[in-house]
């Protein structure tokens, strides 16, 4: 018998339960997957695509979620690699639940202070370009989503006032980003040095980035822009193909007993299962 190829992966990670929860509502025939650091993933079907989607929720921070997409990445090996939630507009035009898709990722801090004051040393990765279009050519055909196409910074700062100190400074040195959020740097940094895998920033915007910041909150924001930044992230998973002949994870992880083992070389895994006779397999273009 020959076994079937596994189905390539993407990974999509959250910060807040709420952003989860929207892509989770998308994802079929779920199963729970725990390294053996303790993260959790739940992989399952993503419908009418080749996709396998691992969807985890990291918390917040550009720290953590640099450090824990590494991780994952170095678990599941995935072809991809989607960062999606909500965020603040940096800009008039760029209200409440439009989303934007981060063309590029500033890290805001990046620099250096000298007598003379703080000279800014920019930090910025590219978005994937295939992914990218994917998301451009969906938005096409999506009446309910208002798409931006620019930068994105990435601070480890709430912002509420937008004429704080950060506020202006983030307008003066980074003034073509179109949203603020916390994570999208890190995982990005982290699909860039582990393999240089394509990755995205799409983010739903929940509030102005202002001292309204907690009303617009409170009106059930949040809750809009995590389900059309989600909305915009299956569209273009739908668009966008796998590599040709790509397979999915080198090692497989395995349920059973609260946690997971990964198993990998050339092998079937027949643990826990009963056979009542010779069990015959046939090794298919490489793959067991």
């Amino acid at each position: 018998m020959s076994v079937p190829e596994p189905q390539p992966t993407v990974l999509v990670l959250t910060a807040l339960p709420l952003e989860y929860a929207a892509v989770r509502a998308y994802v079929e025939e779920r199963e729970e997957l725990v390294h053996r650091d303790g993260t959790r993933v739940e992989r399952g079907q993503l419908p009418g695509t080749p996709w396998h989607v691992a969807l985890s929720e990291l918390g917040v921070g550009a720290d953590r979620a640099a450090a824990l997409t590494s991780q994952l990445i170095n678990w599941l090996h995935p072809e991809a690699v989607l960062f999606v939630g909500v965020a603040g507009s940096l800009k008039d035009d760029i209200g409440l639940g439009d989303v934007v898709v981060g063309t590029q990722v500033y890290e805001i801090y990046g620099g250096k202070r000298e007598p003379g004051g703080f000279r800014v040393r920019p930090k910025a990765l590219p978005g994937s370009h295939a992914l990218e279009q994917a998301a451009r050519s969906a938005v096409r055909d999506m009446a309910d989503v208002r798409a931006h196409f620019m930068p994105i910074a990435t601070g480890d700062v709430v912002l509420a006032d937008a004429e704080s100190e950060i506020a202006r400074f983030i307008r003066s040195n980074y003034n073509d980003a179109g949203a603020i959020e916390m994570e999208g740097f890190g995982a990005l940094q982290a699909a860039h040095l582990n393999g240089q895998l394509n990755a995205l920033v799409v983010r739903g915007i929940s509030d102005r980035a202002d001292a309204a910041k907690h009303k617009a909150d409170a009106s059930g924001s949040q809750q809009r822009a995590a389900e059309q930044a989600a909305l915009v992230t299956v569209a273009l998973l739908r668009k966008h193909r796998p590599r040709e002949g790509s397979g999915g994870a080198e090692e497989e992880p395995h349920r059973g007993g609260g946690g997971t083992t990964t198993y990998g070389g050339d092998h079937i895994d027949f643990r826990g299962g009963t056979f009542n006779g010779p069990v015959v397999g046939k090794r298919v273009d490489g793959r067991g």
